[in-house]
């Protein structure tokens, strides 16, 4: 089997949908014979990779249509903000990119070069794909996704999308009004979702080949042989906490400090924060006010490579983002034994497990931060109940979450697609983790 991976976003040394593309077409590739199109930007990133170019994946130059835009959003936004109005004023550079792909590979797609076309990035499932309906006449099947987004700003958060800068949300709806979005999804073979609530928002007609699979995995490789922690390997000490992500408002890491702030003065507990963005001098700051700066470290971005080994250090992972689509950083500490504490809303809450990860409801943020208090104070006085869940955590990443598992999903929908298989494959679909 030979598939065309179209995933403009994908890049090795990179975070979020950019390591996302990079990851699933890697793992694909192991399995099945690939040629990648990404955009120009990746090129000194795959070809440090080891790719060659021309035998391993062939770049698109839209930059020319793409910076002008993301440029313009960061000078209205701010840094790391704005994503839905970057993902409005970038769909011409997407379109040209998919113009240009077809340019290049519609004669080698109609000549049956390609047993399946196959979109990864983007991820949004605001962004058509003009090729789906090129492929569905070619007679080569056509799988779209992981698509993820949408999520509904929490309305128990009444101020954050202005805090976010995305001034053109409110209109997302009207993405469906975009030229061939209903073609994308009529011309499809298979379209990945990414969480049940964009299944749930998809049009009842295209469930029938609608798959759920997350978009995140974990590289095995990158995450590996986490120790098998025992309940006296937390006691007699501090409960160590750890954040990791990009610093803006909707990641809540403003309610960790004040979460854990009586824990960090009394020395019960110590707390790392790793991550970039805008909000990171607020959150020094309040750091200093909160008189917990001798146990609290802020260190900056951290490499890929090394999350792993700081997670390591880490009992558990407080994560109350009230907006997260996917979640990819709960996998990477539930991989490393670190249980997360997250709340039970968008994409976390579809990662974990009452057995694996203590969940909070999404209310306003005076109560998240009282039931995240109350969380981490008992985990302080009783640490050893982490042993078990930090178990159960790394079998269920090993079990469900892993590149090489999402790689063999992926040939199923192939097969299935490509008629090897009758029926559709149903990976691990499951109702939405509920908190207490």
């Amino acid at each position: 089997m030979k598939a065309l991976i179209l995933a403009e976003s994908c890049n090795p040394e990179w975070e979020s949908v950019p390591l996302v593309g990079w990851s699933h077409y890697h793992a694909v590739a192991d399995v099945v014979d690939t040629h990648l199109v990404t955009r120009s930007r990746n090129l000194p990133e795959l070809l440090r990779a080891g790719l060659v170019e021309g035998r391993d994946f062939t770049v698109i130059d839209t930059e020319a249509l793409f910076e002008p835009m993301a440029k313009f959003v960061e000078l209205i936004a701010g840094p790391n903000k704005g994503w839905a109005m970057l993902q409005a004023l970038s769909l011409p550079s997407y379109f040209a990119f998919e113009y240009i792909a077809w340019q290049r590979f519609g004669d080698r797609i109609r000549a049956g070069e390609f047993d399946v076309v196959h979109r990864i990035t983007p991820v949004s499932p605001a962004v058509p794909s003009p090729m789906a309906a090129k492929c569905k006449r070619a007679g080569v099947p056509f799988v779209l996704g992981p698509i993820n987004g949408g999520l509904p700003w929490p309305k128990e958060f009444p101020d954050l999308r202005k805090r976010e800068r995305e001034f053109i949300s409110g209109l997302r709806g009207l993405y469906r009004k975009v030229p061939s979005y209903r073609s994308t999804r009529d011309s499809a073979d298979a379209i990945l979702v990414g969480s049940s609530g964009v299944l749930a928002d998809l049009e009842q007609k295209w469930h029938s080949k609608a798959i759920y699979m997350p978009e995140n995995a974990i590289e095995p490789d990158r995450f590996a042989n986490p120790p098998m922690r025992q309940p006296q390997d937390y006691m007699g000490r501090k409960l160590r906490g750890f954040c990791l992500g990009r610093m803006v408002p909707f990641k809540g890491m403003d309610m960790v400090l004040d979460a854990a702030a009586p824990l960090l003065r009394d020395g019960r507990m110590t707390l790392d924060i790793a991550g970039f963005g805008p909000e990171r001098s607020g959150l020094e700051a309040q750091a200093e006010a909160l008189g917990v700066t001798a146990h609290v470290r802020f260190l900056g971005k951290i490499p890929h490579p090394d999350i792993a080994a700081l997670m390591l250090k880490a009992d558990v992972l407080p994560y109350p983002s009230v907006r997260e689509f996917g979640g990819g950083v709960v996998l990477e500490a539930m991989a490393m034994g670190v249980v997360p504490i997250a709340i039970a809303y968008g994409g976390p809450a579809e990662l974990i497990t009452p057995e694996t990860a203590f969940a909070l409801q999404l209310a306003p943020r005076a109560d998240i931060v009282a039931a995240l208090r109350a969380r981490l104070e008992d985990l302080a006085a009783n640490p050893g109940q982490l042993a078990v869940m930090s178990q159960a955590a790394i079998a269920r990443v090993e079990q469900y979450f892993t590149w090489p598992a999402r790689a063999l999903q992926t040939l199923e929908v192939y097969r299935w697609v490509t008629g090897q298989r009758p029926d559709k494959p149903d990976f691990q679909q499951q109702p939405l983790f509920k908190a207490d």
